[in-house]
């Protein structure tokens, strides 16, 4: 049992190691840049520290507008399209525009072709 007491050595302090001036000093400069990212974000954000809240009389928003029937509201607005593309009248009677049935259209252009549409079978 002596034999072993010889091998390792006794356990001490290890003077090779960080000392407490050293920690003491990395802790200042923890701190330090704390309150330097809090000066920092005071002088970029001013505002951050007023009071922000609603006085009252609060303000009266609209209450959001939901689609009771959305199937319903989607037949209705499909009907209105295709009363539209089957019927004729005027886009603008000022300028002579109007709109035709979309069957008539079909058939004008399929006889008539489109102006300035290149013919078919006919090269660049």
């Amino acid at each position: 049992m002596a034999d072993t007491d010889k091998l390792i050595p006794t356990a001490r302090h290890e003077h090779s190691d960080i000392g407490e001036r050293s920690i003491w000093v990395a802790a200042a400069l923890m701190l330090g840049l704390l309150a330097g990212c809090a000066l920092l974000t005071w002088w970029l954000y001013p505002q951050s520290l007023s009071d922000a809240t609603l006085t009252p009389p609060l303000p009266l928003y609209p209450t959001p507008r939901l689609q009771s029937d959305p199937p319903a509201d989607m037949r209705a607005f499909h009907a209105l399209e295709m009363r539209q593309l089957d019927s004729t009248g005027w886009v603008d009677e000022a300028h002579g525009v109007v709109h035709i049935r979309i069957a008539d259209a079909m058939r004008i252009v399929g006889q008539e072709g489109i102006p300035g549409w290149p013919a078919p079978g006919a090269g660049p």
